[in-house]
């Protein structure tokens, strides 16, 4: 029987891929289990949210230093030390007894471990697609969704049975399993060395920030992706308490119920998104801003009927619309930046978007914990439709104004 082979540059997005579901997966297991930390270890919902903002703050420091690397050494070395890192951290946070100990395991060294993948995992994957370039990240995107549906049931059916503990265990050492096998699998760049400027690192930086902020619709998406980031760290942090203490659910039908309708629906969008503008960017040049400034206006109200509801039913359909508009907007959020970046800047590049927006988005966790006993999280979950309206109406400034001069 013929054995059939996958071309290496898809055998690379599958490999990526399973290393973001555990980034994505390791990064809700906190937020899952959040009530059962803060109950067995008697914190108030404002230590929770503190925690959640220290781990997102640390990643938003550090996630420019990974992208300074991914352009200085090996990228496949930059993503499996990230791995192996955040792994190991999320192990040992289940150790954790006080709050300062679950600041420095989950809040400093998860966050930290984790801001280096992105930047390079995206860009080594742009390196082998071009002309499947929204596809492929489609694809390693979507597994983050998988990542956070499949934690959100696991963690809290084995915080239900095992203990909130036993789920840092469990994640935290498939994670290491995996570092050791992307270690043997993975190839680096496919980019032709006199693609590569070789300079020092402080010429470098200087280049890529002449480069990056001198281009308006690199930084007006940066400010828009910041403003769709504040509102899925504050989703993804305190959607589950949300319906745990609303509804009397049990922690895993929270956790479940808080991922499974949204990134189901996320998953089909990321794809559709993919599909409309890796056909149509050859035609239409401004057509991955011009989606993803679409799919979060649209997705704006389904926020606010999500926390204004009193009916399951309305507040699934709304995670749902949610979930897809979210997916379609994910579907091109490296792919619209790269367009105006040039490819020895892309992993840098990327740094510099996340390290804005999760530092603008790291405030969020904590902004809603000391809302929430004074307004609730109803609230607080309708204010942030008004987010994602504002992170619209920045991408259609950039496409109307800027995009043109500023493409690669």
């Amino acid at each position: 029987m013929k054995k059939i082979a996958i071309p290496y540059k898809w055998e690379l997005v599958i490999l990526l891929s399973i290393a973001f579901f555990f980034n994505q997966a390791d990064r809700q297991i906190f937020n899952i289990v959040l009530p059962s930390i803060r109950n067995d270890l008697g914190l108030t919902d404002a230590n929770m949210g503190l925690i959640a903002s220290i781990f997102i703050l640390f990643y938003a420091l550090m996630v420019p230093v990974g992208g300074i690397l991914g352009d200085r050494i090996k990228k496949k070395y930059v993503i499996v030390f990230s791995l192996l890192i955040w792994s190991a951290s999320t192990l040992t946070t289940g150790l954790s007894f006080t709050l300062i100990q679950l600041m420095i395991l989950r809040s400093i060294a998860t966050g930290g471990g984790e801001a280096f993948y992105a930047p390079s995992a995206n860009a080594l994957i742009c390196e082998y697609h071009e002309s499947t370039r929204a596809t492929a990240l489609s694809i390693h995107q979507a597994a983050s969704y998988f990542g956070v549906i499949a934690s959100g049931y696991l963690t809290g059916y084995i915080a239900d049975h095992f203990g909130w503990r036993t789920a840092f265990y469990i994640f935290g050492g498939f994670g290491i399993i995996l570092a050791a096998v992307l270690y043997f699998r993975i190839k680096d760049t496919s980019v032709p060395d006199k693609l590569v400027i070789a300079s020092e690192p402080e010429k470098r930086i200087k280049e890529l920030l002449k480069v990056f902020f001198t281009k308006p619709t690199a930084v007006l998406l940066t400010v828009a992706f910041a403003g769709m980031i504040f509102v899925n760290v504050s989703f993804l942090t305190w959607m589950p308490t949300f319906l745990y203490e609303k509804y009397n659910f049990s922690l895993a039908r929270a956790g479940f119920d808080s991922t499974f309708y949204h990134f189901v629906a996320a998953f089909i969008g990321v794809f559709v998104g993919a599909r409309i503008t890796d056909k149509l960017a050859p035609k239409v040049s401004r057509i991955r801003g011009l989606v993803q400034m679409i799919s979060l206006l649209i997705g704006a109200p389904f926020i606010f009927i999500m926390g204004k509801s009193d009916s399951m039913l309305i507040v699934y359909f709304a995670l749902a619309m949610f979930g897809f508009f979210r997916g379609i907007y994910d579907s091109n959020i490296f792919a619209a930046l790269y367009d105006v970046i040039e490819i020895p800047f892309r992993s840098t590049a990327a740094g510099i978007m996340l390290m804005f927006a999760f530092i603008v988005g790291s405030v969020s966790p904590y902004v809603l914990g000391i809302i929430k006993p004074v307004y609730g999280l109803s609230k607080g979950l309708e204010f942030l439709s008004v987010i994602y309206v504002f992170s619209s109406i920045c991408i259609l400034i950039a496409f109307l104004f800027f995009y043109k001069k500023d493409k690669v």
